[in-house]
């Protein structure tokens, strides 16, 4: 049986897309030190996604945007970038385990797993695909916006980055769905 593991990055902050992440790791060569990737080093999870991609029989990337985010909400957004790394995949799953207690609609047979970032295979695999390439994009940004932190915080709304947008507002690459956003918009 081939199975699919699917994990998303970016649900909580207040800025950047949400990343996910699809993996169909070989049985014949495992990776050892799979975890949920918020349990890793920064390092450890850079030198296990190199790994993963290099013996992973299938690993896709699927996001869904600010934009989508504002439009149809955070749960669907994810859903939606779950569904577009699905589509991504060369191989087809028999079966897809996806990290929390809901899954998206989907022709794929699914099963919901909470904690399976921490407990299945491909599941954390998908976890440091995600997060490795979510954290890069925050890297990134941090040099188009350094008075935001982003490097540091990755987007989430720490005591820094939010006096960051009260003193300097919203970004486009802010949620503007977002309580902490939407009210430093109205306050300005």
């Amino acid at each position: 049986m081939v199975v699919a593991g699917v994990d998303e990055v970016g649900r909580g902050p207040l800025a950047g897309a949400v990343v996910a992440a699809a993996v169909i790791l070989d049985p014949n060569q495992p990776i050892v030190g799979l975890n949920d990737s918020k349990k890793l080093t920064a390092k450890r999870r850079e030198q296990l996604a190199v790994e993963i991609r290099a013996k992973a029989l299938a690993w896709s990337l699927g996001r869904a945007e600010v934009e989508e985010i504002d439009q149809i909400n955070i749960l669907q957004a994810t859903f939606l970038a779950m569904q577009r790394a699905l589509e991504g995949l060369a191989i087809q799953p028999d079966l897809v385990k996806i990290d929390g207690n809901r899954c998206p609609v989907s022709t794929y047979a699914m099963q919901a797993i909470v904690g399976g970032d921490a407990t299945v295979a491909e599941i954390s695999a998908a976890s440091i695909l995600a997060k490795v390439v979510r954290d890069a994009e925050l890297v990134a940004l941090d040099a188009i916006y350094p008075q935001y932190g982003f490097a540091k915080h990755k987007g989430y709304g720490t005591a820094a980055h939010l006096a960051a947008l009260r003193e300097f507002g919203a970004t486009p690459i802010h949620r503007r769905s977002f309580a902490p956003v939407r009210q430093t918009l109205a306050a300005s």
